[in-house]
Parts: structure tokens; C-alpha cells; sequence
């Protein structure tokens, strides 16, 4: 889920703003392809995360947010040129004027994806334990940088699809889990956080650049294993 964005485009011969741009993520059908197929495991959405426990509460870990984040087509928004140049093909003055996101005028999307790559701290919390099974209490924060492969279309140019390092966020997480003979565990979780991406590149050219702002939320539902190092952890 993520909130609405403003935008910043610039370029060597345009400048403008467009406001309250509504995105929405990319799922993948769930089915053994792709998500339990090892070569195409990467295409879905997901979430990826090592960590290691420094005691029996606090945890250290580094991760991968795989998101995908999709301007959505056809929607109507307000665009505002604050250079004096023309807005190529759209040659004219807008101040808070009403366009609509249309093939001529852009497609944009991070769906390789809006990369979230992020350290976390985090707590873990015993609430009740039956033999084999015990269940926890979880939350913490987050620090990363965003490196997302960006597909853009802006003015109908050569479309623009690359890696690159964009920007930074921060996050917040609660979560239970369930722990089967303490090796094993589900667990479900919130998250959510701040992405702020003040250099996106939008075409081949060095010159055309964009940035971004916007909040993210996530309802995750993950499974994972414990490695035990020593016998009495």
C-alpha cells in the first residue's frame, strides 16, 4: 500500500511538478510458479531477511523489500511547470492544472522493483509456550536505501529501465510468530514506513531526472528457520 506522491521531473529543457499521484503495487497470481520455483523466485513480490540474535530478546538483521510500485494510467492529476522552457509536447504555462496520466505523457513504475534494501533492530517478546510450540511477540526498526529499477516513459522518449541507487527510507514493524520446535516459525507482521527518492533517472539522457516522496505500508506473512550456533542458545 503506499500513499499518494508529488513529483519533481527536470530536465535540460523542462521542469515541472505533478501532485497526489496514486500508485499501487504489482501481485503475482499465488501458485507454485513463481513463488516455489527457484528460477523465477525473484519475479513476485517479497521480503528476504537475515539476522542474528545477540541475546534472547534483541536481534540485528539485513534485508531485501521487494516491492512493486505502478503509477496507475489514466488518472487525472495536477501538473504545475516552474521552467521557463516548453514542457515538450505540452507547450503552454500550467500552474495546478488538471492532466491525465496518459502513454504520451508518462508511464512510470518501479517493478523490478522499488528495492528496499534495509538493516533492522529488532525485539522478540515470549507470550505463551505449550511444549514444542511457542509464541512471540515481535517489533523494531529499520534504516536502508532504495535501489530500484525504474521503467519509465516520459514524452514518448526511449523508455528508460535500469538499476540504479535512487534514495533512502525508514521503517516500523510489529509481528507475532508461532515457533515449532524452536527451530521453525510463521510469522505475521506490519510494516510500514518513509521512502524519500531524490534521484531517479526517467530517461537515457544524464540530464532527465525525478524525485519522490511518499509512505509505505505492507501486511506480510513470512516463514523462516533458526540456526542454532551453540547447544544452549
Amino acid at each position: 500500500m503506499y500513499s499518494k506522491s508529488d513529483f519533481t521531473f527536470t530536465g535540460a529543457d523542462y521542469g515541472f511538478e505533478i501532485k497526489d499521484v496514486v500508485a499501487k503495487d504489482r501481485q503475482s497470481p499465488f501458485g507454485i510458479d513463481p513463488y516455489l520455483n527457484p528460477a523465477r523466485a525473484t519475479i513476485p513480490q517479497y521480503n528476504f531477511r537475515l539476522g542474528y540474535f545477540i541475546n534472547n530478546h534483541w536481534d540485528i538483521s539485513f534485508g531485501i523489500d521487494h516491492m512493486k510500485y505502478v503509477v496507475q494510467d489514466n488518472q487525472t492529476i495536477k501538473i504545475s511547470v516552474f521552467d521557463d522552457s516548453p514542457l515538450t509536447p505540452y507547450d503552454g504555462t500550467y500552474n495546478n492544472y488538471d492532466i491525465s496520466t496518459t502513454s504520451d505523457f508518462l508511464l512510470f513504475e518501479h517493478t523490478d522493483g522499488l528495492n528496499y534494501i534495509n538493516a533492522a533492530f529488532r525485539r522478540s517478546d515470549n507470550i505463551a509456550t505449550i511444549e514444542w510450540l511457542s509464541f512471540n511477540f515481535t517489533e523494531g526498526v529499520g534504516i536502508g536505501a532504495l535501489y530500484p529499477k525504474t521503467n519509465t516513459t516520459l514524452f514518448r522518449k526511449e523508455r528508460y529501465d535500469e538499476f540504479r541507487w535512487s534514495g533512502f527510507g525508514f521503517d516500523a514493524m510489529v509481528g507475532v510468530n508461532a515457533k515449532f520446535l524452536n527451530v521453525f516459525f510463521v510469522q505475521s507482521e506490519l510494516k510500514g514506513g518513509y521512502i524519500n527518492m531524490p534521484n531517479i533517472r526517467t530517461t537515457n539522457s544524464t540530464a532527465d531526472k525525478a524525485s519522490q516522496l511518499f509512505y509505505f505500508g505492507q501486511i506480510n506473512i513470512l516463514f523462516g528457520g533458526i540456526i542454532h550456533l551453540s547447544q544452549d542458545s
